[in-house]
Formats: structure tokens, C-alpha cells, sequence
């Protein structure tokens, strides 16, 4: 059974009626597409799927969605505004944020150190806070000097699972990153610039 709606399809969130314009990706808790609304502003809109996910338990999705939104304002981890939620229909719509994602750039070999300081700084709130979130590099949009996470999800702390242990290997050229990118069929390109290839403990500000 078809899951994905494909472009040009109408998805209404709260009777708003908004065309899919094509799907950004799909994460373990839904499907993430561009959409434009009557005005045609380009949006973000999520739908919260139930297929199974071998590694990772949830309870209620739209709540944990809701729940790691205000978390992470708390925290102050940049993020595209949540502008609606239609409960009934489990959809989040959410600012679109243009720009390339750090995968992407890794891809074209045009990870900076600039990237991996940011995100350190951004890591250095989160674990004050005891919190973790998913560093994968699609999850990351770059603008100016800046990193925004265009997910919302976070979960409690676990040194297995931060940046330095897990996240930052995959933003360079490691075989983790090279077999996830031959398994989705995405070209790798140009020269790695290697600035991620300190290695998971290598943070040289502590």
C-alpha cells in the first residue's frame, strides 16, 4: 500500500488546504514534504506515520513531537516555527528553512570546522540541559553562519548517542556516511575537505 503522497496532491491541515510540491524525507516518526499554501508560501508539512521502526520504541508521536518542540525552545536550539497542528489528522506544518543540509554538503566534500564548532555550541546547551537530539546531517539546514535543526526531536542524554560519540560520524566522508549514501542512491561528489575527521572525541575546547 502507498504511504508517500506524491506532488501535486492537496493535504489539508486544519480545513487550510496546502499542494505538495515533493517529499523532503521520510524519518522514523513521518513523512516530511514541501508544500505551498493558496498564497504560495512554501511550507513544511509532517505527517505522522505508524509503520514500525526496528530500533526505536514510541508511544504517541504527535505528542512527543509537541513535547520536544517546547524543549527544545527551552533550550534555545534554533529551529523552523511551528505555525499549525491538525491533531486529528496527526500533521504538523512548520517553516519552510531554505538552504543546503550539512548532509549535503558532505556529499560535496564542503563540510567547514565552522560547521563543527556551531554544532558544538549548539551541543554544549544540549547537555547542560541533559539532552540530546538527532545529529544525523539531514537534520541540519545551513544558513549564513548559522545551523538550524529542522527537526524537533530530543530525547534524554546518553553519551552513546551525542555528537561526539555518534552524530559526527557522519558528517565527513566515513564509511558510515558512504554506506548510507550508496544504500539512498545519493552521488558523492568533489573533494572531502576532511574537517570532520577529528574523530568522535576530538572536541578541542575541553
Amino acid at each position: 500500500m502507498k504511504t508517500a503522497a506524491d506532488a501535486g496532491t492537496t493535504m489539508d491541515v486544519n480545513g487550510r488546504p496546502y499542494e505538495v510540491v515533493r517529499l523532503l524525507g521520510k524519518g522514523k516518526g513521518g513523512y516530511s514534504y514541501l508544500v505551498r499554501d493558496v498564497d504560495g508560501v512554501l511550507r513544511v508539512l509532517k505527517q505522522i506515520h505508524h509503520e514500525p521502526c526496528a530500533y526505536y520504541q514510541f508511544g504517541d508521536k504527535l505528542a512527543s513531537e509537541l513535547s520536544d518542540y517546547r524543549t527544545l525552545t527551552s533550550i534555545s536550539v534554533a529551529m523552523p516555527r511551528m505555525i499549525d497542528v491538525d491533531e486529528a489528522a496527526e500533521r504538523i506544518l512548520k517553516e519552510y528553512v531554505d538552504g543546503p543540509t550539512v548532509y549535503e554538503l558532505v556529499l560535496a566534500g564542503d563540510v567547514r570546522p565552522a560547521h563543527i564548532e556551531r554544532m558544538r555550541a549548539i551541543c554544549r546547551r544540549l547537555y547542560a540541559a541533559n539532552t540530546n537530539i538527532d545529529y544525523f546531517p539531514t537534520n541540519f539546514v545551513v544558513q549564513g553562519d548559522g545551523l538550524v535543526y529542522v527537526d524537533y526531536e530530543c530525547n534524554a542524554y546518553m553519551e552513546e548517542w551525542d555528537f561526539e560519540h555518534w552524530g559526527i560520524r557522519y558528517w565527513s566522508r566515513t564509511p558510515e556516511l558512504l554506506a548510507y549514501a550508496a544504500e539512498h542512491g545519493d552521488e558523492v561528489h568533489g573533494e572531502d575537505t576532511g574537517s570532520a575527521g577529528d574523530g568522535p572525541a576530538a572536541d578541542k575546547e575541553e
